[in-house]
């Protein structure tokens, strides 16, 4: 009997490309992580289920129909940890841009709108539905990151997520600022944790791993305005992209449950 650590892989509402990050995993910290835990379930990769009990399961997509709700206990109730990986479990991600539309099916399914099988409500991340033990953030999730919690999970130890903004990073980089460079981001309030790439790259942070807790919003819709040249439509558009849910202006309040 396999004395490994057994994951496995669910998918909600999401384009699944987080798991499709996990495929093109091919370096040697990935492949050594391999030899100590087995698979289970991973609907992209292999045919195989699974109703036995799961020591680490990792849920991606949104939770956005409450006919999912049995579906997301289920793996609850067999999962020894429960890991949220991308922005779209993690916060909602960039399907919670939905929930300050009010008539988006019709925009983007139009005759088809009214058909049964798209019926959903706001689309909230896993933590909404079902306790969560760790959130893997990013749009994909970041696989240095992955790599470096499932380790540390496997050896016993305890994770740490990042809770400070992407500035922090740039400036270990010692990335040029944005705002220095006449454009706009939103580093200030973004969770950091991915190395800070897209400033690096000459591309402003869009917040894909959704802001760090308490957010100064006001400061960064102001900065946006004044630095960045936008209007204030654009600037709140903006910070909105990929943390629709962590805005204050949210349309509903995520209970979290404590089970």
């Amino acid at each position: 009997m396999s004395d490994k650590v057994k994951i496995a892989y669910f998918d909600f509402a999401s384009c699944e490309g987080c798991q499709i990050e996990m495929t093109n995993f091919g370096d040697a910290a990935f492949l050594e992580l391999l030899n100590h835990v087995e698979v289970v379930e991973f609907r992209e990769a292999m045919s195989e289920k699974t109703t036995q009990r799961i020591n680490i399961s990792f849920i991606e997509g949104s939770f956005t129909r409450e006919s999912d709700r049995k579906r997301l206990e289920d793996i609850r109730n067999r999962s020894d940890i429960v890991i949220a990986y991308g922005a779209c479990a993690a916060t909602g991600g960039i399907n919670a841009l939905k929930n300050h539309q009010s008539d988006y099916k019709q925009d983007v399914y139009g005759k088809d709108a009214d058909m049964p099988h798209l019926e959903s409500t706001f689309a909230l991340p896993v933590s909404a539905a079902i306790k969560v033990d760790y959130s893997l953030n990013g749009c994909p999730m970041d696989r240095n990151e992955f790599i470096r919690v499932v380790s540390h999970l496997v050896h016993g130890k305890q994770p740490v997520i990042p809770n400070y903004p992407v500035c922090v990073e740039c400036k270990m980089n010692e990335t040029v600022c944005r705002y220095e460079l006449g454009d706009h981001c939103l580093g200030m309030v973004a969770r950091a944790g991915c190395g800070a790439p897209c400033p690096a790259d000459g591309i402003p942070c869009e917040a894909c791993r959704g802001f760090v807790d308490n957010p100064n919003e006001e400061s960064l819709i102001t900065t946006l305005m004044e630095k960045g040249g936008l209007s204030r439509e654009r600037a709140e558009a903006r910070s909105r992209m990929f943390a629709a849910n962590c805005r204050a202006d949210a349309p509903h309040k995520i209970e979290t449950p404590n089970k």
